[in-house]
């Protein structure tokens, strides 16, 4: 688990400063402790960056942008900064090591307009990317083997290192980890985003922090700029939508502006939006897709690649911001720069003409709509660079549903009575693209049409002259009013937190911590009590909920799974341990205590909950936090015994049963009873294929615990593997499932006690398959190594090896080789290239096509997506699957769909070229039409295809990682 605790600022310091990371550039504004903490007394910090080749600046913006040369690219004298040989034994390793080989800032960002492949950009993005481990080296998406990557973590980590080791640089005497520091974060950001943010600052010296809601900072900055005009200027308005479009997100929220009856002013948030991934960038994407078409007029069928596309959106991001600002020209030239030899002489040009560019932005982006016209609802995001866009790009649109799924603060605030229409009075806008005036005019006209004044002037605009620096100068206002400096914005938590609970009642959401908890303010459960199990691992399933409902503090409601609104957090989970000795002997392994539970909103931003000991035999106080790394994402309740959750009727009668069969009785087994076990199972809690979760990993638990009497016979052996393995699959995403691996992990070194006994091979390979999802890639890698020189075609040439493969069920270990997502890519295609070259044999099994399908697919099913193979080798292998008959060999056909399935992300996907020609093979072989629509374009897999490509259905209330 990470440690996000608020701390104590240092007492010593004599700066407030304000940090905006941003996704596009990262700001630092900072204000004198020395100095009367008047609105003047704040100033942008210049950060030193190279900007060609042994050439240093100070820059106000740092563009949030690292470029990785090649070895030789670039001489090392021409990348020394001012403090490029002072050593730093205290930073993390690998934070060291991507500091040290890497460019950033203004040089970076060119650099990519001129290079392919070696740029990491959005590393914000992707610190907030649900699908991805943020701690694994991915960046940048689009880069080649050659090219070292980084995690988005350290990505994020080294901006804010830059600016540490130019602040200290220039203040040597008041270090950047001594000051008063706020990083800025989008108010959407869930409470992972948040932990990853606070530890990105950790690793980069700053441990002292606090975390400020973007939107907040806006508000901030435009309030202390006001000055003694403050109040005039909002006399007559009530409620305040802050609009910020970013390069990397839309982020909006709702203030609300009172007077009491003495005059006097208070602001407070009353709603943020949901974590939209659609900004400034998406508008470079579009125009980069434009200037694909004009470059590349081959572009249907032939794309760019991914790292050219790449380098093209950095012009195109420069032709936009040229194009839309006051006396644009009437076009813009776009270069792609061509390779190696061909470096000048196959570059390809391409104009972009205004017009285009002010219709594209304008009416793609922006919109003028009614109110009542909302995003389209599609089943998946665009993902371009594997990060997962907004499906729908029209941001006004974004802002219509905002506003309108927050009628209830809406109307409060605008003290109406009626169920009316409330829209916001005031609306101040902030972000890059509000620097062109013609957006901020068309988004003015289309949030003006929505206001139930029908006077041109109903809806006041607060004027932002800088969208580039107000959320830095806001984050130092922040520090300011925390001085007692100026008007502090409250609105307390963002969001509500429910934990989430099952009981005989179905899931149910118990109220930790309504919207609007001030930070620091605690909330104790005291009318609900819980159960819950000591010295085993626990976990807690917390959902949050940015809708207008506020309920108190330990009111229980229903969970709707379908609820927009609700999020299921990541993970808290820990093992909680008596204190001492005593209290442990005192518990036996069934036994629980009687905890309450209490939250609060930390000093720093993040949400801290405890367990609180209510029972005489065990006295406590456990805190638990969010986890950082990549999990499961738990579909569970906190509790651990049985009687928590809704179970079978005659469950207890199964457990009677496995007691019998597996538990600790000196009975001789009874071989008839362990061979009708799973018959007389289903007699007592219904059909196998309709257990449930919370009943499958009940079962587990006791076949866990019994493990060491599997061995009383062959039938043991082989039953115990068969409903145990059913029960823990996919080894993932339920509660307790990261210790059930722990616990089962052991018993791949022991191997089976019964080995001559082919049957028994099938379960045990069969086992392993199951829950092949929670193990580690190191595990992983290790069950490879074990079975691998079975699938080399050399072995066909081996009558020992034969003979072993036979007896130890070939087919099922292809079938768990097939589910080891967590292999290296290296790995994975010598796999296939094996089974290619044994499927040229009519011998070999044809479960081998399906192996090939789930090695090569284009989406994983629990892997991240930046570990699957080139699309270049899987169209090297198409050909052979192209050549059989897919209307007799169906199994083929579908290998060849999910190998070229559409993801949306060019680093994934097969050409245009090559996907044709499946299509009109699926098409000629009268393929189900669902088959070529996962071809044709991005779509989820419905009940019936995620049995088929991963090889059996889930237990209902898993959830599918993507």
């Amino acid at each position: 688990m990470s440690s996000i605790t608020s701390k104590t600022q240092q007492p010593s310091a004599t700066y407030l400063v304000g940090i905006d990371l941003g996704t596009t550039h990262s700001v630092v504004a900072y204000a004198d402790l020395n100095k009367e903490l008047t609105s003047d007394n704040c100033q942008i910090f210049e950060i030193d960056q190279l900007i060609a080749p042994g050439e240093i600046a100070r820059k106000p913006l740092l563009p949030s942008f690292r470029y990785h040369p090649l070895p030789g690219e670039v001489a090392t004298e021409d990348c020394q900064l001012p403090w490029s040989n002072d050593s730093d034994n205290s930073l993390d390793p690998a934070l060291k090591t991507a500091s040290d080989q890497v460019i950033i800032g203004h040089w970076a960002r060119l650099l990519g307009t001129k290079t392919t492949g070696r740029q990491v950009v959005s590393a914000k993005s992707w610190l907030s990317h649900p699908q991805i481990d943020q701690n694994a080296d991915i960046l940048p998406w689009t880069g080649g083997e050659d090219v070292y990557k980084v995690s988005p973590m350290i990505a994020s980590a080294s901006y804010l290192l830059h600016i540490r080791k130019s602040w200290d640089y220039h203040h040597p005497e008041a270090q950047l980890a001594d000051q008063q520091v706020s990083i800025t974060v989008p108010a959407s950001f869930d409470e992972q985003a948040r932990a990853l943010t606070v530890e990105a600052a950790r690793l980069a010296g700053l441990d002292n922090i606090l975390l400020l809601e973007e939107p907040k900072a806006v508000c901030y900055d435009w309030y202390a700029r006001q000055g003694d005009q403050v109040d005039a200027q909002l006399q007559k308005l009530k409620l305040l939508l802050v609009c910020d479009v970013g390069g990397g997100t839309t982020d909006l929220s709702l203030i609300e502006i009172q007077h009491d009856d003495s005059g006097k002013l208070s602001l407070n948030r009353i709603g943020v939006g949901d974590h939209l991934m659609l900004g400034g960038d998406n508008i470079d994407l579009a125009l980069a897709h434009l200037a694909e078409q004009k470059i590349n007029p081959q572009a249907q069928t032939k794309k760019l690649s991914a790292a050219q596309l790449s380098q093209l959106i950095e012009q195109t991001r420069q032709v936009k911001e040229s194009l839309l600002a006051n006396n644009a020209a009437d076009t813009a030239k776009v270069t792609l720069l061509g390779s190696g030899s061909k470096l000048i002489g196959g570059s390809k040009s391409a104009e972009l003409d205004k017009a285009t560019v002010h219709q594209i932005a304008l009416d793609g982006f922006f919109p003028i709509s009614p109110i009542t016209e909302h995003p389209k609802a599609q089943r998946s995001a665009i993902v371009e660079f594997g990060l997962p866009y907004a499906s729908d790009p029209a941001i006004t649109k974004h802002v219509a549903k905002f506003i309108c799924d927050h009628q209830n603060g809406c109307r409060s605030a605008l003290q109406l009575e009626d169920q009316s229409l409330a829209v916001p009075d005031a609306i101040l806008f902030n972000g890059g693209v509000f620097n062109s005036p013609l957006i901020q005019n068309q988004a003015m006209q289309a949030f003006s049409l929505w206001s139930n004044d029908e006077s041109e002037t109903s809806l006041t605009l607060l004027e932002n002259h800088h969208p580039d620096l107000s959320v830095a100068c806001g984050a130092v206002a922040y520090l300011k009013a925390r001085q007692g400096a100026q008007l502090k914005i409250g609105g307390g938590s963002a969001r509500s937190f429910y934990l989430k609970v099952d009981d005989s009642k179905g899931s149910q959401l118990v109220s930790l911590l309504p919207k609007g908890t001030e930070e620091e303010e605690t909330l104790t459960l005291k009318d609900r009590d819980f159960k819950l199990k000591l010295n085993q691992p626990v976990q807690f399933t917390i959902v949050s909920d940015n809708s207008d409902q506020v309920h108190k503090p330990g009111t229980v409601i229903n969970y709707d799974e379908q609820n927009a609104h609700l999020t299921v957090l990541p993970a808290m989970s820990t093992v909680l341990k008596a204190s001492n000795s005593s209290d442990t002997e005192s518990l036996d392994q069934h036994q629980s205590i009687i905890v309450q539970i209490s939250a609060r909103l930390t000093e720093v931003g993040t949400l801290n909950i405890e367990c609180i000991s209510r029972d005489d035999k065990v006295s406590g106080k456990w805190q638990l936090e969010f986890s950082i790394r990549k999990n499961s994402n738990p579909e569970s309740s906190v509790h651990s015994d049985h009687s928590a959750v809704s179970l079978p009727a005659r469950f207890d009668d199964a457990l009677n049963l496995l007691n019998e069969t597996y538990g600790t009785s000196n009975n001789k087994p009874n071989p008839k009873q362990i061979k009708t076990l799973r018959q007389d199972l289903e007699k007592a809690i219904g059909k196998r294929d309709q257990w449930d979760s919370d009943t499958l990993r009940h079962l587990a638990d006791v076949f866990i615990e019994n493990s060491k009497r599997r061995k009383r016979s062959a039938a043991h052996e082989r039953i115990w593997l068969n409903l145990c393995g059913y029960g823990c699959r996919p080894g993932f995403g339920y509660e307790l499932d990261e210790w059930r691996i722990e616990k089962l992990w052991p018993l791949f070194q022991q191997g089976i006690q019964f080995h001559q006994e082919t049957p028994v091979w099938v379960e045990w390979w069969t086992f392993w398959r199951r829950i092949s999802g929670g193990l580690t890639s190191d595990q992983q890698e290790l069950i490879y190594k074990q079975i691998q020189k079975f699938f080399n075609p050399a072995a066909l040439r081996n009558r020992k090896l034969q003979t072993e493969a036979k007896q130890k069920s070939y087919e099922d270990m292809v079938k768990l080789a097939a589910t080891l997502e967590h292999l290296n890519t290296n790995d994975k295609r010598q796999l296939v290239e094996w089974l290619l070259k044994r499927l040229e044999k009519p011998a070999e099994t044809n479960t081998s096509w399906w192996a090939v399908a789930r090695l090569a697919a284009r989406i994983p099913f629990y892997t991240s997506v930046h570990n699957v193979i080139d699309p270049k080798e899987i169209e090297k292998w198409l050909p052979q699957l192209l050549k059989h008959d897919w209307k007799k060999q169906q199994h083929i056909a579908f290998s060849a769909v999910m190998m070229s399935r559409m993801s949306g992300d060019r680093t994934r996907d097969i050409s245009d070229q090559s996907r044709t020609l499946i299509i009109d093979k699926l098409k000629n072989s009268k393929a189900p039409e669902s088959w070529i629509e996962m071809v044709s374009e991005v779509k989820e897999l419905d009940e019936q295809e995620t049995k088929r490509v991963f090889g059996e259905g889930l237990p209902s209330g898993l959830s599918l990682i993507q």
